[in-house]
């Protein structure tokens, strides 16, 4: 019983497999689509298609001269008919450059055609149906059609031409038929045309998913800029709700005789630094997690601009030249226009020493009134640096920092050769 249902089962497939097949077989050879001719300079353009688009109406015009001898009997004047059948093949094989499929098509019908016309005049022994300029022609466009279509089209059109051939010739003269090398001729056609276009598609898909990675990599390297800021922020925020906190629980006992409204006041103010912390350690705190040189360094302070001697110093001890000017009078910032300003700096010099080998820096911090100024330039590099690798941090994190304060990042190259960042960090909160 089971191997009845199987056997009704494989032939239920079958059936529906052959039903399917007239609506394949209209849709893969006449009514679906074509692979779009790709852009000049686009991926999986290839470059000599200008000259391919020559070389083919060469071998077009010779092959249908080579072939009007094939359609005319010995020693006969060539008749209109013939001259026109040639034309008609070789701008079939030229329109393949456009439109393979449709143009396959009418090669195909006019190498039917030819065939029936050259059978009156090919004597015995010689080529047939697959003269050599038929050869040229069916294998040029199926060639075109296979740089375009899936293989199961070309390989679909591949049969039809090979059956389309021996068809047109079958009631006259079997004993000089000429299958084997047309089949091998057409079959090598199609097979290249096959080969070429899934280098194409190979390369098209390779630039894209190149393009891709590079997309998903500087989105990362911006993530990762946004969680060092994130972190940095955690700890100068936490630090100072400490300092509120501690300050809020030594306040009544610094003044005699407190109220209990001041007492109440100051209590409430504790108890909401305490669980602001406490929330913003909850939230930002799993920044922390898992990363080794934040660990490490966890309770360090944060540097600020106090700071810049020490790290001009540390420039300066790789042998890059380093000036620093100040301009207005320095005072106290907010930490996170204090940080910013140093990172700031940091990457500047940073970039520097990667990207300009033996070129001198030059770091001015201006104090203004409402905001605060910095800006690197460096002259032209001695010597051309190494090429990097993938997207740095270093653009990215420094305008992420402006931008996070409500400021401006500029940046490109100076007349001379060099580089030149400016940063401007407002004093007040961005609104």
């Amino acid at each position: 019983m089971s191997k009845l249902s199987g056997m009704t089962g494989v032939g239920g497939r079958v059936e529906a497999t052959l039903r399917g097949l007239p609506r394949m077989l209209r849709e893969d050879l006449w009514t679906a689509p074509v692979d779009p001719v790709p852009p000049m300079g686009a991926p999986g353009s290839p470059v000599w298609r200008p000259a391919f688009g020559v070389l083919l109406t060469l071998a077009a015009t010779t092959v249908a001269v080579w072939h009007v001898p094939d359609l005319v009997p010995n020693g006969a004047a060539v008749p209109e008919y013939a001259v026109l059948l040639v034309v008609l093949q070789a701008l079939a094989l030229l329109a393949g450059m456009s439109q393979p499929l449709y143009a396959w098509w009418a090669s195909l019908v006019l190498m039917v055609v030819s065939v029936r016309i050259a059978a009156s005049v090919t004597s015995p022994g010689e080529l047939f149906p697959w003269t050599g300029p038929e050869m040229a022609l069916q294998s040029g466009a199926l060639f075109l059609l296979a740089l375009r279509v899936r293989p199961r089209r070309a390989g679909l059109a591949l049969a039809l031409s090979l059956l389309a051939g021996p068809a047109a010739g079958f009631t006259v003269r079997p004993h000089h038929y000429s299958l084997g090398v047309g089949a091998l001729a057409l079959l090598t056609a199609v097979v290249t045309g096959a080969a070429l276009r899934a280098l194409r598609v190979a390369r098209t898909e390779l630039v894209e998913q190149s393009e891709l990675t590079e997309e998903e990599r500087s989105r990362r390297t911006l993530l990762e800029e946004r969680n060092r800021i994130a972190r940095e922020l955690h700890d100068v925020v936490a630090h100072h709700m400490s300092v509120i906190s501690i300050q809020a629980q030594v306040a009544p006992h610094l003044v005699e005789n407190p109220s209990q409204e001041l007492r109440e006041n100051l209590a409430g103010i504790r108890e909401n630094a305490v669980e602001a912390l406490a929330e913003l350690r909850r939230v930002l705190g799993v920044l922390r997690s898992e990363d080794a040189v934040a660990d490490g360094l966890r309770h360090a302070p944060q540097p600020s601009l106090e700071s810049l001697g020490e790290l001009v110093g540390t420039v300066r001890s790789t042998g890059t030249g380093v000036a620093v000017e100040t301009t207005g009078a320095p005072r106290p910032l907010p930490p996170g226009v204090e940080l910013s300003a140093f990172r700031i700096v940091q990457e500047a010099l940073s970039n520097v020493m990667r990207h300009a080998p033996g070129a001198s820096a030059r770091v001015e911090v201006g104090y203004h009134s409402a905001a605060v100024t910095v800006r690197v330039t460096n002259t032209a590099p001695v010597t051309p640096a190494a090429r990097p690798g993938g997207v740095g941090h270093g653009l990215l994190g420094m305008r992420e920092r402006a931008a996070m304060l409500g400021g401006e990042l500029a940046h490109g190259r100076t007349p001379g050769g060099g580089y030149e960042v400016l940063a401007t960090l407002p004093l007040e909160d961005p609104a």
